[in-house]
């Protein structure tokens, strides 16, 4: 698959022999993979449609392998484009033509857990699960909980700053990571954050959360723990009309309550995971919320009481309350398998993800829809409802002419609509290359150009992860031209971006 219009990233001349004779001073031979049929495996991340052969694949195992190639890297002017488990949705770890894919999935060690002080010490390549797994005999959890946690890795939830169907009470990863150690783009080891509740200076831990791998290699995490509820249940409310379902997100925020979790399924969305899923959701709905309570018995009791009684006031057609752990779980467990189960019934799919406010969850759903008849193609809405973060599944097959293109035209009208909404263009997923177009409609030329100006202190050569995020000149002058709206942008025409 060609990515020319969506990712044209600068070229750097590179000497591969030297390249790879340097690298082989620091690495055994099975750390470094050079042949086609080795590399192909990562050519892509989750987001398939658009694909790179990398040049060399570096895979370290332990911190100082890590640095020794970067420092390579560095020294010989070679782009690193670092990778975890390359479950990532926007193309963050899509390799570079002339780069080293740096994949940090052998730094898998549970560094330590500490349940007194409710943190544990993880390098980048251990699983979002496996931590909670590791803390359970405390008592703990981690509690960000993307639904690939399974798979999903620690460092790449840093650096796409993740979420989760419950990070509307409990927060995102940059609410629940206390410290980062990393390798800058010269390899010198580097930390942000401590163990302490706060740190002096610039909150550039919060900074690198977030960057996508454009600032840092991260080599070890320090995470937070949270303290597993005595229970929880979950509500699984019907309605007949999509807009019901919306006008019952606000109302439960509206009413004071903040739910562990708060989901919304539409009716392609609920159909594509009842047969794979078996979670028992009511086919018959046009749109079902998953509300989740979690406490003391006491205050779950009230919790659902309250939350149940508003769902019945905005004309919910069957209310649900889990009975059992059991029951709890598959009921999540549909949700969780929301992707894979979209990716059994269409050849291709993008997942968007725009988040929007909530009193516009109904707007954005009756949009799409009418874009489903423009564009002529399925759309399955999975939304993190609670904060309005939206995972449209824009179903395609990209053996047909022109479908890729229209499905991709059909992600950016919504994630544009999501500005226009007073929203953002990404929730969790990060902007990697699918978003670079959507960021000329987000930010001004001067808000860019603080963008460029970071970068450029972190990274004064370019090396990490180049030509991602920040969009260049080229492509923000031609959105305008295309889309003729040069004041949502805050451009004139004297107005340029500086070129990194």
């Amino acid at each position: 698959m060609s990515n020319d219009g969506i990712f044209s990233a600068p070229r750097f001349p590179v000497d591969k022999a030297l390249l790879l004779a340097r690298l082989r001073e620091h690495l055994p031979a099975h750390s470094l993979l050079v042949d086609k049929e080795d590399v192909r495996p990562y050519e892509c991340d989750g987001m398939m449609a658009y694909r790179q052969m990398p040049l060399i694949v570096a895979l370290p195992e332990s911190e100082a392998q890590a640095q020794a190639v970067v420092r390579v890297c560095s020294a010989l002017k070679v782009p690193m484009i670092p990778r975890g488990a390359a479950t990532g949705l926007s193309g963050g770890a899509l390799p570079h033509a002339d780069g080293v894919v740096v994949s940090l999935a052998r730094l898998k060690k549970i560094v330590r857990i500490d349940p007194l002080a409710r943190t544990a010490v993880v390098q980048p390549g251990v699983r979002n699960l496996a931590v909670s797994e590791a803390a359970a005999p405390y008592g703990l959890y981690y509690a960000p909980d993307p639904s690939s946690q399974i798979a999903c890795s620690i460092g790449g939830n840093v650096a796409e700053n993740s979420g989760g169907v419950h990070c509307l009470k409990y927060g995102l990863t940059v609410h629940n990571v206390l410290r980062i150690r990393g390798l800058t783009a010269a390899g010198e080891i580097v930390e942000f954050g401590n163990a302490a509740l706060d740190a002096a200076g610039y909150d550039l831990l919060a900074l690198n959360i977030g960057s996508e791998g454009m600032l840092a290699l991260v080599t070890e995490v320090t995470v937070r723990l949270t303290p597993k509820p005595e229970l929880a249940q979950v509500i699984v409310a019907s309605f007949a009309e999509v807009s019901k379902a919306g006008d019952a997100v606000a109302g439960i925020i509206a009413a004071g309550i903040i739910p562990a979790g708060l989901e919304m399924m539409d009716r392609k969305a609920i159909h594509a995971v009842e047969p794979y899923a078996k979670a028992g959701y009511d086919l018959e709905a046009e749109a079902i919320l998953l509300c989740e309570s979690d406490g003391t018995p006491e205050e779950v009791g009230e919790e659902v009481a309250r939350m149940r009684a508003v769902l019945e006031r905005c004309g919910a057609s069957m209310i649900r309350v889990s009975q059992s752990e059991a029951e709890r779980l598959k009921f999540w467990a549909g949700r969780k398998a929301a992707f894979p189960a979209v990716g059994r019934i269409t050849p291709d799919y993008l997942c968007m993800d725009g988040t929007i406010p909530r009193k516009s969850l109904a707007h954005m759903l009756l949009a799409i829809a009418e874009m489903e008849q423009r564009y002529g193609l399925r759309c399955a809405n999975v939304f993190h409802a609670g904060d309005g973060n939206l995972h449209p599944l824009i179903m395609f097959d990209a053996n047909l002419p022109g479908q890729l293109e229209r499905a991709t035209a059909f992600g950016g009208e919504i994630l544009e609509l999501s500005v226009e909404l007073g929203g953002t263009i990404t929730g969790e997923h990060g902007v990697g290359v699918e978003k670079l177009t959507q960021m000329c409609a987000q930010f001004t030329p001067d808000e860019l150009e603080i963008f460029h100006a970071v970068k450029r202190a972190f990274d004064p050569d370019g090396l990490l992860n180049p030509g991602k995020v920040i969009p260049t000149i080229a492509r923000c002058r031609e959105y305008r031209l295309t889309h003729s709206v040069d004041s949502a942008v805050g451009m004139s025409a004297d107005q340029t971006l500086v070129k990194v």
